[in-house]
């Protein structure tokens, strides 16, 4: 088996994995319910299987990429799922950003029937992982997040284990409301800029290595200056992820207001029609006298 891994979902960021995979030397079998995904990562040198279990069966690990907790555990433990397939010990790798609590239940459903989990969401995106440079957070016991961290060496820079399953889960969280703080945050000030009359593209220099500097200033100024509509990401998948966030701020009794605010926006853009957009249109919902809320979509 080589070290042959199967990757389940070839979406965007699936299948920007599993092209690094193939890349890098991993000898990679693809399932996906979507027969043109599967073709793409064919053409790279995958092979395809017919059901997770079938791919299961002839691998040694398994790497998920997945929209939601439903999707994973139908992947893992449905009919035809991966655990139908794998052999006892066989390691599974979830990089689906799903809720802390529902993947406390899928490691412990893993471990009954003797497959080991490791929870591994990302950050980076599909640009990121071409490159290699993935930010990892992982959760699990500690032989098994080593394990997982050596077969993802050369899809991320940054691999952290966090604490035991769903610890990884919950550090995501954190990042996504950092991040979606951060992209309303630079709109917000993107359009001040614009309105104030100030050459908004030549802010991220300015501030290059001051307190307000961050990666999302850096690329999403420019963006957001530009109306680049390109999706690197989804509002909709935004809008999950703040949800879960608040959800687990409801269990901490965590008081989280600038969360709750950032959240509404993302799903008034969602109401409008503007969930499978990149976030670079929060700028559709801060208007402007170049753009009228809500008014021309992104092309």
């Amino acid at each position: 088996m080589d070290g042959r891994c199967l990757l389940i979902g070839a979406g965007a960021m699936g299948g920007a994995i599993g092209a690094r995979l193939l890349a890098t030397g991993t000898s990679l079998t693809v399932f996906d319910l979507d027969p043109a995904r599967v073709a793409a990562l064919s053409d790279a040198g995958s092979a395809a299987a017919g059901s997770a279990g079938e791919g299961a069966a002839g691998a040694e690990w398994v790497l998920t990429s997945l929209n939601s907790a439903r999707i994973v555990e139908a992947a893992v433990f449905g009919p035809g799922g991966a655990a139908e397939g794998a052999r006892p010990g066989t390691l599974i790798v979830d990089m689906s950003s799903i809720d802390p609590e529902a993947t406390k239940a899928l490691a412990a459903r893993a471990a009954d029937r003797g497959l080991r989990w490791v929870d591994s969401p990302l950050s980076g995106g599909a640009p990121k992982a071409a490159l290699g440079q993935l930010t990892l957070m992982m959760g699990g016991a500690e032989a098994d997040v080593a394990e997982a961290q050596r077969r993802l060496s050369n899809v991320a820079a940054n691999m952290t284990r966090m604490g035991p399953a769903g610890a990884g889960q919950t550090t995501k969280l954190i990042n996504q409301v950092l991040c979606g703080l951060g992209f309303l945050a630079v709109a917000e000030a993107t359009r001040l800029a614009l309105d104030a009359g100030v050459d908004a593209a030549r802010i991220p220099q300015a501030l290059k290595g001051g307190r307000a500097d961050s990666a999302i200033l850096q690329e999403y100024m420019p963006r957001f200056v530009a109306k680049d509509y390109r999706r690197t990401g989804r509002i909709d998948n935004m809008v999950k992820d703040l949800n879960a966030a608040q959800g687990l701020a409801r269990r901490t009794h965590t008081a989280m207001p600038l969360t709750a605010v950032c959240a509404e926006v993302h799903r008034m853009l969602t109401a409008a029609g503007l969930g499978g957009e990149d976030q670079a249109a929060l700028m559709e919902f801060l208007g402007g006298p170049d753009r009228s809320l809500f008014g021309e979509r992104p092309a």
